[in-house]
C-alpha cells in the first residue's frame, strides 16, 4: 500500500502508574499541559502530517478518552477506537489494530510531546524507501529508554533499558512502519514481562535486512509519564505560545509577560505573570499567578499564589497564604485555608481528582 495513505495510530491505553493518585480516576493522556490534554497534541501532529484516519487504541479508560476525543471532527479526522483488553505491550496494540490499519502508518504514544511536530520526519519516510524510521533523541539518563546500538550509522539493535547503554540515543515514542510490521507482531513471543515488544519488532526488521532509518529528534521532547514531566513540559509549551485575551482583567490588575486568558476569564485585583494561562470561565481573585502556570477552565483562585504549577478543571482554591509552587492539583479539588492558619512559607503539593484539603487556626 502507497506511503501516501498513511494511517496514525496513537495509544492510549496502559495503567499510568507514575502519574498516580490522577490515574486512579483517569487517562494519563488526558492529564492536560497548558490545558490541553497531552493526547490532544499527538493527534494534531498528525492532522499536520496530512493523516485523516486515525485509531487510537484505549483500554480500561476508553470511556473517558473517547468521551474527550469524540469522532475526530474537530480536527477534520476520522476516528477509531481499538480496544486493548490488557496493556501487552506496543506491538500487542500494533497486532489488535492489524484490521484498522491494513497498510503503513505512523505510531505514536500518547503520553509524548514533541514540540514542533513530526511532520518532516513522516515526510522523509512517505519519500524514501525505508520500511521502518525510529525517532532517536540523546538523552542524559538511556538506561530508562530503549537504546538504538549503532554500527556504521545504522540500527544494529534496540535493548529495552540497558544497565549499560551502548549509546545516548533513546528511542522516543514516535515510529513510522511499512505492512511488514504485521508478520513481525505475529511472530513475537512474549518478553519477560509477559508483553510484546516494540524493541522485539524493530528488530524483526533488522534481522530481515529491511530499511530502518533512525533520524534523530533535536527539538524538545517529552515522555510525560511522571509528574515532574508534566510540570516541565507544562512550562515549555507555556514559553512558547503567544498572548491573547480573550477574557477580562480589571483595572486593578496587573500584567507581566506572556498571558493567555480563555473566554469567558476573569481577572480581579490580582497580578498575572506569564508566561501562564487561565481557562475559559474560570476566576482569579486577589491573587499572584505566574509564571509557568496553567489554570484550567471553571477554576477559581481567590486570595492565593501560585507559580510554575498546573491546575485541573474545576477546581477551587482559596484563601490559602503559603505560597503554591511546582503542584499538580486534579480536577474538582477544594483547596481552602481559614484565613488565619496558613500564612507563611511554600506549599508543593500533588492532589488527585475530587480531594479536600482544608486549613485550620
Amino acid at each position: 500500500m502507497a506511503k501516501d495513505k498513511l494511517k496514525g495510530l496513537i495509544l492510549s491505553g496502559g495503567k499510568g502508574s507514575r502519574l498516580r493518585p490522577f490515574t486512579y480516576s483517569g487517562a494519563k493522556q488526558l492529564v492536560p499541559i497548558a490545558n490541553k490534554p497531552v493526547l490532544f497534541y499527538a493527534i494534531e501532529d498528525l492532522v499536520d502530517c496530512g493523516i485523516r484516519d486515525i485509531g487510537i487504541v484505549v483500554g480500561d479508560t476508553g470511556e473517558q478518552v473517547m468521551a474527550a476525543v469524540g469522532d475526530g471532527s474537530r480536527w477534520g479526522v476520522n476516528i477509531t477506537y481499538v480496544q486493548q483488553e490488557a496493556p501487552l505491550g506496543i506491538a500487542h496494540a500494533v497486532k489488535v489494530a492489524a484490521d484498522f490499519l491494513a497498510g503503513p502508518f505512523v505510531l505514536y504514544l500518547g503520553d509524548n510531546l514533541v514540540l514542533g511536530g513530526i511532520a518532516s520526519f513522516v515526510e522523509r519516510f512517505r519519500s524514501e524507501p525505508s520500511n521502518c524510521q525510529l525517532l532517536l533523541r540523546r538523552v542524559s539518563n538511556p538506561q530508562s529508554f530503549g537504546v538504538a546500538e549503532m554500527v556504521d550509522g545504522h540500527v544494529a539493535r534496540v535493548v529495552e533499558k540497558p544497565s549499560r547503554p551502548a549509546s545516548d540515543l533513546a528511542v522516543i515514542g514516535v515510529y513510522m512502519f511499512d505492512q511488514n510490521v504485521f508478520s513481525a507482531v505475529d511472530r513475537l513471543q512474549p518478553s519477560a514481562r509477559g508483553e510484546l515488544e516494540i524493541a522485539d519488532t524493530i528488530q524483526y526488521f533488522i534481522d530481515a535486512g529491511l530499511a530502518v532509518e533512525a533520524p534523530v529528534l533535536e527539538r524538545y521532547w517529552m515522555d510525560t509519564g511522571k509528574m515532574g514531566d508534566i510540570l516541565e513540559a507544562n512550562a515549555v509549551v507555556l514559553d512558547a505560545l503567544h498572548p491573547a485575551n480573550e477574557g477580562s482583567i480589571d483595572s486593578a490588575s496587573r500584567v507581566e509577560g506572556k498571558v493567555i486568558l480563555e473566554a469567558g476569564a476573569r481577572v480581579e485585583n490580582s497580578v498575572l505573570r506569564g508566561p501562564l494561562i487561565i481557562g475559559r470561565e474560570a476566576r482569579v481573585v486577589d491573587s499572584e499567578v505566574g509564571p509557568h502556570t496553567s489554570i484550567d477552565h471553571h477554576c477559581l483562585v481567590k486570595g492565593g499564589r501560585i507559580a510554575d504549577s498546573v491546575v485541573m478543571e474545576s477546581t477551587v482554591i482559596e484563601g490559602v497564604g503559603p505560597r503554591i509552587e511546582g503542584s499538580l492539583i486534579g480536577r474538582f479539588v477544594e483547596l481552602r485555608g481559614d484565613g488565619t492558619g496558613w500564612r507563611e512559607g511554600c506549599l508543593c503539593l500533588t492532589l488527585g481528582d475530587h480531594s479536600s484539603v482544608r486549613g485550620c487556626a
